[in-house]
């Protein structure tokens, strides 16, 4: 990482983070915006410059994490956040939208509206963000640039409404609101009919301009529309359309006039969802508190990426909402009761971070060598601000996972290391360690999302390791009552051992777990031995009796038995107990269970009979469905987890990658005799 030295700053502020589908030209975008405003030279011919600058985004040849750029342009400090396109990275994507007013939404114009698109627009409206939809790839051919306007108004509304046209030949794009040109001819529509729905959309919420257009017939000038513009964008009222062409830089100068006239400032935002714990109950909700961008109230930022870099440390990058951070301040982490001192205050540019003095409401910066800052903490530097915390946001749910090991011996504890600084870095992906089957299993967004994690692994951790599909964790349990018996002696010279036990079992309801009780009685095994029979019930309970499983729902009564005064001792009846439980198992029809999973899947409707049929073939059944917005139909199963350990990869081909599903644990059931019978087989090779 480059660094340098930042010219400091009081101009206004803009924050824009791109959202689209790979493909989409978010990267190439941001370098055109960059170049047009001077931030960066013009070195046509020689390749992507700043943007996509990892190795691993190189060789990929799209983003693969959120990167940050900054301009300046008409005395407007713009911060803008470049975010990977690919569906199963859409975490990464989202965890940076706390740090934005605005999402820009980049749609490619030959390709239409993609899954991605889809996920940007219901998330910017569920964080009440404004919204801008940029339309990439204008001048292309075969781009049917009205039939693009057409599907964003049916998808997202009639309230998306072109700023700009493309020109019949498609070589620019024609302004339709600051300085309309009437007589150009546009590849549809028209600049007057654009620029009078533009307006007429606008001043419906100020009845003032409404009254001087409609009924003394004045003209409304841009300037008039400024504030009510803004308005619009907060409520929802209008998402404006601009179409761009990044590859030949048509519409760009006009796009960063719309960034800095249009889209709001910190203050003109909608406020942002800072919440305030109230009591030490755990999960009590808090309450609703306001932060301002004052400068000079007590700072309030939030860390929405944390980075980690072999040479630079751990690195939080943090929007600063109310307050002023300088270099040498003293910030707390949370409800840190020790505050760290800022060394250096950093903005970053792509791979290259520059050193700044100070900061105030509004900006992007990062600081670097904190060991414990983490992803969505609040900085403060008052204990007033101790509880404070943001809203949320709800990732996600995991939709492939895969255990995985060391293929070299001693890489262990780097592993541990290696997979703790990931999760620091994407808040969607989730590790853990699964004791009873004894494996390390990481969880992700889909079959990509863990692919692009394990290449990580070894390009950056130098750490090679061997994955397969997560155990299954079966269970065992029996079917009918039963008794067993053992006597357990041994001699061998010396004092001996001596236990007999008589026990029976019963199976419990699914689900009940393990009963142990006893009814001795006259003495015949000493009170102070049950605990041992116990135990050894227990060994078999944890190490299965047919196939390594765990049992479950077993109930198991200790009722006769023998000791000896001299051989008895506590691992004789421990032997005792054990034999006798497999003795009664033996004879009580043992079976297995696997756990059956309760499935959400929301897909496109024309791919609901390629679901349920999978399903159902799978042996898994369908309880349920109900219509959504946006053609989409949402599909309750439960199916065995063994069926859908893989359905991310069966679910993306079915749906062409548009389809989600969510699941969680249902209840266990018995395993058809065939696949138990070839488990057990497979337990005893």
């Amino acid at each position: 990482m480059k660094s340098g030295m930042a010219e400091l700053h009081n101009d206004p502020i803009r924050n824009i983070a791109l959202l689209g589908h790979s493909g989409s030209g978010k990267s190439t975008l941001i370098e055109a915006l960059l170049i047009q405003a001077g931030a960066i030279p013009d070195q046509e011919g020689q390749g992507r410059r700043i943007t996509d600058c990892t190795p691993l985004e190189q060789q990929a040849g799209h983003s693969l994490e959120t990167s940050l750029f900054h301009l300046h342009h008409q005395n407007t400090h713009v911060n803008l956040i470049d975010t990977p396109g690919t569906p199963e990275l859409f975490g990464r994507a989202m965890s940076i939208l706390p740090a934005v007013e605005s999402v820009a939404m980049v749609i490619n114009a030959q390709l239409g509206v993609e899954p991605v698109s889809r996920k940007s627009f219901d998330l910017m409206q569920s964080r009440k963000k404004c919204g801008l939809i940029i339309v990439n790839h204008c001048d292309a051919g075969d781009a049917k640039a009205e039939g693009i306007l057409e599907t964003l108004q049916d998808r997202f509304g009639p309230h998306c409404l072109p700023i700009n046209l493309p020109s019949s030949d498609h070589s620019r794009v024609v302004d339709c609101y600051f300085q309309p040109d009437y007589a150009a001819e546009v590849a549809f529509s028209s600049v007057n009919e654009a620029h009078d729905r533009l307006v007429e959309q606008v001043i419906e919420v100020d009845d003032d301009l409404m009254d001087l257009y409609l009924e003394q017939g004045q003209s409304i000038e841009p300037p008039q529309l400024h504030d009510p513009f803004e308005q619009c964008l907060r409520d929802g009222h209008l998402l404006p359309v601009c179409f761009v062409s990044a590859r030949t830089g048509a519409g760009v100068d006009q796009l960063l006039r719309i960034i800095c006239e249009l889209m709001p400032t910190p203050e003109e935002g909608n406020a942002p969802l800072f919440m305030k714990k109230e009591g030490s109950k755990m999960g009590e909700p808090g309450v609703a508190v306001s932060v301002t961008a004052d400068p000079e109230a007590h700072t309030i930022a939030h860390v929405f990426k944390v980075v980690t870099d072999p040479f630079i440390g751990r690195m939080g990058i943090f929007r600063i909402h109310q307050g002023t951070v300088k270099t040498g301040s003293q910030l707390y982490i949370g409800d840190g009761r020790k505050a760290f001192r800022v060394n250096h205050l950093l903005k970053l540019q792509g791979d290259q971070s520059l050193e700044v003095g100070s900061a105030g409401p509004g900006d992007i910066c990062a600081v670097a060598k904190v060991d414990n800052i983490h992803f969505d903490e609040v900085l403060h530097d008052s204990h007033d601000e101790d509880h404070f915390y943001l809203k949320p946001l709800a990732f996600p749910e995991p939709m492939s996972s895969l255990a995985i090991d060391t293929t070299r011996h001693g890489d262990e504890q780097k592993l541990s290391d290696a997979l703790h600084r990931m999760m620091l870095e994407d808040p969607s992906l989730v590790v853990e360690h699964r004791e009873s089957r004894n494996e390390t299993v990481i969880s992700g967004l889909g079959s990509v999302h863990l692919q692009i994690v394990l290449e990580k692994m070894q390009a950056v951790y130098n750490l090679e390791v061997s994955t397969r599909l997560p155990m299954i964790p079966y269970r065992e349990t029996i079917l009918k009552p039963s008794e067993g018996h053992h006597r357990h002696k041994k001699q061998s010279g010396g004092s001996g051992q001596f236990g007999e036990v008589f026990l029976r079992i019963e199976p419990l309801p699914r689900g009940a777990g393990f009963e142990f009780a006893s009814e001795v009685v006259g003495g015949v095994i000493p009170s102070q031995y049950i605990p041992a029979v116990e135990k050894g019930v227990r060994e078999v309970m944890n190490a299965g009796a047919i196939a390594g499983c765990p049992m479950q729902d077993i109930r198991v009564v200790v009722y006769d038995g023998k000791h000896h005064s001299v051989d008895s001792k506590e691992i004789a009846f421990i032997a005792a107990g054990k034999k006798a439980f497999l003795d009664a198992i033996s004879r009580a029809e043992a079976v297995l269970l696997e756990p059956y999973m309760a499935l959400k899947v929301t897909a496109p409707v024309w791919s609901v009979g390629d679901i349920t049929g999978h399903l159902s073939a799978d042996r898994g059944m369908i309880t349920g469905s109900e219509s959504r917005e946006g053609d989409e139909v949402c599909i309750e199963a439960e199916a065995p987890l063994a069926s859908v350990i893989e359905y991310s990869n069966a679910l993306k081909s079915m749906t062409s990658g548009e389809g989600e599903f969510s699941m969680t644990f249902s209840r266990y059931e018995q395993v058809p005799g065939s696949i138990q019978k070839a488990l057990v087989a497979e337990a005893r090779q």
